[in-house]
């Protein structure tokens, strides 16, 4: 049965409080050592995932998931794939970032691939939002400021515009070996970037006084 709320998802990388405010109708999933974040921010999570290598012990209650060590998924993607079981289908993840770099290109990974299953996911790191589109396209309001970059996810997207920023494209081909999107800039206009064919991530300056940008699939 599909959620009407929204999966938060707290993994042990480097975490930003700005966008963690879960509501009643919400579910929260800690990975791993993503539970101290959770319990620092006065929240209990309703599940905690993980083979807690990184958080040093097993929590106690009925709430626990617990994996092997030797695994194939990193603890986030493991939360992930509960939340979508539970029909979930908006997720934001935090602490996906910082700390070592194998952990944040895997959780970037699974940022692609989620998209690619009609998931909408808004990942929230200390210096950056990050989501991906599929075939779409993401709408921005005029208030947003600072850089935003575009970067092709699979070997290419086709068919990218973009349209309200600093510098603009159409109909464009994006290539996963050359960062043509990268350090773009709003300029108090409202925004579009949008893709055809393939997967785009699309990352930003955090603007906390700003909506999350709205994603048109």
């Amino acid at each position: 049965m599909e959620q009407t709320g929204i999966c938060y998802i707290v993994g042990g990388g480097d975490f930003d409080i700005g966008r963690f405010y879960p509501k009643k109708e919400d579910c929260i999933i800690a990975a791993d050592s993503g539970l101290v974040y959770i319990e620092e921010a006065g929240y209990h999570p309703d599940l905690i995932v993980g083979d807690f290598d990184s958080l040093g012990y097993r929590p106690k209650g009925d709430n626990i998931v617990c994996h092997p060590v030797e695994k194939d998924d990193t603890d986030v993607a493991l939360a992930a794939e509960i939340a979508i079981e539970k029909g979930y289908r908006k997720l934001y993840l935090f602490g996906i970032g910082g700390g070592r770099l194998d952990h944040t290109l895997a959780n970037l990974q699974l940022l692609t691939d989620l998209c690619q299953k009609g998931v909408e996911v808004f990942c929230f790191c200390p210096d950056c939002t990050i989501t991906a589109i599929n075939n779409g396209a993401l709408h921005f309001t005029d208030d947003y400021y600072g850089t935003v970059s575009v970067f092709a996810a699979t070997q290419e997207a086709k068919g990218v515009g973009i349209k309200g920023l600093k510098y603009t494209l159409d109909d464009a081909t994006l290539v996963n070996n050359r960062a043509l999107g990268v350090s773009n800039e709003f300029v108090g206009r409202p925004a579009e970037i949008s893709v055809k064919e393939g997967v785009l991530w699309v990352m930003w300056q955090e603007s906390m006084e700003c909506r999350l940008p709205e994603m048109i699939r």
